[in-house]
């Protein structure tokens, strides 16, 4: 392929001033060699823009895989914070549905009036 592209440069570099409009093509070079010249060149610059548009497309797959493990990470974490929520407020509904639970309640109501009137002391 190396060798191709060395046969293009070499006919880019013979037919240089004619695609610019310097030099006349003589009787030898005929419109239809040209003609391809201009095809080869238009060629070449295709492939380099779907090389560069196949690398691109390769990143954004690499960086899309990342977020999609970033997002299955994430949710899993969710769930487990989901549970360990769930779990403690089935806890706390048991506390306050047994018998005890007015003496729960006058406990937890004598922190929270403890802790406002330290936060009110030590402002």
């Amino acid at each position: 392929m190396n060798s191709r592209r060395d046969y293009r440069s070499n006919r880019t570099a013979l037919f240089d001033g004619i695609e610019e409009g310097g030099i006349r093509a003589t009787s030898s070079y005929s419109t239809h060699e040209i003609d391809e010249h201009d095809n080869e060149r238009a060629i070449d610059g295709l492939q380099d823009r779907v090389n560069i548009l196949k690398r691109l497309t390769g990143d954004i797959h690499e960086e899309v895989d990342s977020h999609n493990h970033l997002l299955d990470r994430m949710g899993n974490d969710m769930d487990a914070s989901r549970g360990i929520l769930s779990g403690t407020m089935d806890r706390l509904k048991m506390v306050f549905e047994t018998k005890s639970s007015c003496r729960m309640a006058t406990l937890v109501m004598s922190f929270v009036v403890l802790f406002l009137l330290i936060y009110y002391l030590t402002k």
